[in-house]
């Protein structure tokens, strides 16, 4: 029986040592459908799954996360990609989407104004925000903007380092999203950051605009693989409410 959300959520432990179990890859596919239902900036999806199968490759990517436990016990990887170098194609992608909507709506006048918004967001604001050229536009766009906030409110993430980190964030978001619906299913992950990043890309043929945003150990958890009882700092040291 599936496990609720808070249920997956208590269950959900980086587990470092996996049974020697196979799950099922359609099972793990479904999961990450469900990490890509993640909330994501601007609906840019800045983000790619990469989901080993192959005993070779497998191997390969062990290797390159120092043959730690997690990655050298798993039954299947799944690479977490940061994408911002897509943001062209995906910005497209949600203007084509838009542009249908729109086209079948049944009161066009309605929607007049919605449309003018949505296709100059993607239209005009994107690429004002992601258009680069060595760091030179991101610091006119930072200089540009803080300008403007002496006067009101305005975004300040506007360059190049800010926009990665949009990137990462949207890419965890879908990774918490793939884990607790494996851990609802009785799956076990471990989120690893010890990698060499460039030999992931390459193993993988990813281009080197690509970011790995974290590489997740899937299987079934060992009872070894959960290196002592869950530790988090007290609830009212993290909390705060005004």
């Amino acid at each position: 029986m599936e496990k609720t959300v808070t249920e997956a959520i208590a269950y959900r432990r980086a587990v470092r040592v996996f049974e020697d179990i196979p799950i099922d890859q359609e099972h793990v596919r479904n999961c990450i459908r469900n990490g890509a239902l993640a909330p994501t900036s601007s609906n840019l999806q800045l983000w790619e799954f990469i989901h080993v199968t192959k005993p070779d490759t497998l191997k390969a990517i062990s290797k390159c996360c120092f043959d730690q436990n997690a990655a050298k016990t798993a039954r299947q990887i799944v690479v977490v990609v940061a994408r911002r170098d897509l943001w062209r194609k995906r910005a497209r992608a949600n203007t084509q989407f838009l542009q249908t909507q729109f086209e079948n709506n049944t009161d066009p006048q309605r929607w007049k104004r919605r449309r003018k918004m949505a296709m100059n967001y993607y239209g005009k604001l994107i690429p004002t925000l992601y258009t680069e050229f060595l760091g030179f536009l991101g610091l006119i766009r930072f200089l540009f903007f803080w300008v403007v906030g002496l006067f009101r409110p305005i975004y300040r993430q506007v360059r190049k380092s800010d926009l990665r980190i949009v990137a990462h964030k949207s890419a965890a978001l879908a990774a918490e999203n793939f884990m607790i619906s494996m851990a609802a299913i009785g799956y076990d992950t471990c989120p690893m950051e010890g990698f060499d990043s460039l030999r992931v890309k390459k193993v993988l043929g990813l281009p080197a605009s690509a970011e790995i945003n974290m590489i997740i150990g899937c299987g079934i958890r060992n009872e070894k693989g959960i290196y002592g009882p869950r530790f988090r700092i007290p609830f009212e040291e993290v909390y705060t409410q005004i």
